[in-house]
């Protein structure tokens, strides 16, 4: 079978597109990790939060998470990010693991305090908030709707019990 150079032309611009297209969208999606001074926090649960996460402020990406580890004292997840050096943030700074909607991914949200003393680079976010997962969320609503209690799973009107809804 011959081949038409028309056809090779056109596959070449065709690879050559192809190939503009993946630099300009690597180059604006700002993909590459954030340069800057390291800080740590520490999560009873990060609820799948990766390395290589967004670090974000009010929606904006300041940092990345550079990885996590288990402190063998408390069992609690640290994680590690890197922080935009032109970002200053208060030490009473707040870090709470959130979604991008139900199905989105994870990242590290930062909430700014008002204190003026400022987070060195390698200090510790003391302030956190653990990861609360969709299950745990409905969980607690429908907790909340059928007026449980935290008597052990017990539930009812008290007539197992022998109490005012019991014959005797």
């Amino acid at each position: 079978m011959r081949r038409n150079p028309i056809e090779t032309v056109m596959g070449a611009v065709v690879l050559l597109v192809a190939a503009f297209f993946l630099v300009f969208a690597y180059t604006q999606a700002d993909l590459g990790k954030v340069k800057g001074y390291p800080l740590s926090a520490s999560f009873a649960s990060v609820g799948g939060l990766t390395g290589g996460a967004d670090v974000r402020i009010n929606g904006i990406k300041v940092g990345t998470v550079l990885g996590q580890s288990i402190d063998p004292d408390s069992f609690n997840a640290v994680v590690r990010m890197s922080i935009s050096p032109d970002i200053r943030l208060p030490d009473d700074t707040v870090a709470t693991v959130d979604s991008e909607g139900l199905l989105g991914d994870k990242f590290l949200k930062l909430i700014p305090g008002k204190s003026a003393k400022m987070l060195q680079p390698g200090a510790t976010i003391t302030q956190t908030k653990p990861y609360q997962s969709l299950e745990e969320l409905v969980g607690q609503i429908i907790f909340l709707a059928t007026g449980g209690d935290n008597s052990g799973g017990q539930s009812g009107n008290g007539a197992a019990k022998g109490g005012e809804g019991a014959k005797p």
